[in-house]
């Protein structure tokens, strides 16, 4: 592992932040990562976080048309409500706070009291839960769905919804029409490690697979002998499409586990049109790449957003942030 010790690599990790993105503000010791221009006058900010290891997401999407404030737990544990208490008065402007949390027992708590503890300072404070992994009902980590892929879908739409200047009630009422609208499903072709441990997080024997895996490595639906991408993209879009079938053109994330190269993912987006386009699900807009990861596990997920003319709006407005941008 390219790391000096495990007790610092988070810290480490946010002091290269700091010194490759100056436009933004990074407190190493308090765990904050903040716009520069924070708090923006006029304008709701959005407030997430999560356990490191999943970069880009949280602290690569901090900034102009996304988040205002993100809050890197350790490694795949659970910011603590200090962080966010400490974020929220960063970024508020008086219009609110809304906080975009992954469905995860210890996030949807730490996010809880942190709310709470905003309010008795006077933040006004809305939260959305991120629910979209069909892969499992409950888990490990969860009561209920499990969060993944469709976060950014959120971040991206809520933060151009914030950032035209729109009402805490509106982009709250957006953030939970995407969650609502949106599913995904992940597989592992390897696991991961953390820098604790020093090495895989759960056995996966080579030449398996786990069909609907968790950002955490949690278990999914099944281990199956290896697969070909083509029949990787039918069985997510399957499992994906069942739970929810679109009504309108959809948004598509081909997402990739943290060790997947880009050619197999471009490929694996291939598969995904194929499926799509053979179950006639019209494709608005697709991004492909490493977003919300775990850390060294080779494998992907799929989400599907379905978005309206305003969703659509939305994604497309000009973004700039470290893990994301476009439009300006």
């Amino acid at each position: 592992m390219l790391i000096n010790v495990p007790e610092t690599v988070v810290a480490d990790a946010l002091r290269g932040m700091a010194a490759a993105h100056p436009e933004l503000v990074v407190d190493v010791e308090n765990r904050v990562v903040v716009r520069r221009d924070a708090p923006v006058a006029g304008k709701v900010a959005l407030l997430s976080g999560g356990g490191s290891g999943h970069e880009p997401l949280h602290g690569g999407f901090v900034g102009p048309g996304m988040l205002d404030a993100a809050c890197p737990g350790e490694v795949f544990t659970s910011p603590v409500p200090d962080q966010m208490v400490r974020a929220a008065a960063a970024v508020d402007s008086g219009r609110g706070v809304l906080f975009v949390v992954k469905n995860y027992t210890g996030d949807v708590l730490n996010f809880r009291m942190a709310a709470e503890l905003a309010e008795d300072e006077g933040v006004q404070v809305a939260t959305v839960l991120v629910d979209d992994d069909v892969a499992v009902t409950d888990s490990t980590f969860t009561a209920g769905r499990r969060g993944t892929g469709a976060t950014l879908f959120v971040e991206k739409i809520a933060g151009a919804a914030a950032e035209e200047g729109m009402p805490l009630e509106r982009v709250e009422a957006l953030a939970r029409q995407v969650v609502a609208g949106s599913r995904s499903f992940g597989v592992a072709l390897s696991a991961c490690s953390t820098p604790a441990k020093g090495g895989p997080t759960f056995e996966l024997p080579d030449g398996q697979l786990e069909l609907g895996v968790g950002i955490h490595g949690e278990p999914g639906r099944e281990r199956r002998g290896m697969m070909t991408s083509r029949e990787i993209a039918e069985v997510a879009l399957e499992a994906v499409l069942e739970d929810l079938p679109p009504r309108l053109p959809v948004l598509v994330l081909v997402n990739g586990a943290g060790a997947t190269p880009l050619l197999e993912l471009y490929g694996f987006a291939a598969e995904v049109h194929r499926v799509l386009d053979e179950r006639r699900v019209p494709v608005a807009r697709t991004l492909v790449g490493n977003y919300v990861t775990s850390l060294d596990m080779a494998g992907c997920s799929v989400t599907l957003c379905q978005a309206d003319e305003e969703l659509l709006r939305l994604w497309d407005a000009p973004v700039q942030t470290a893990g994301l941008r476009w439009g300006r």
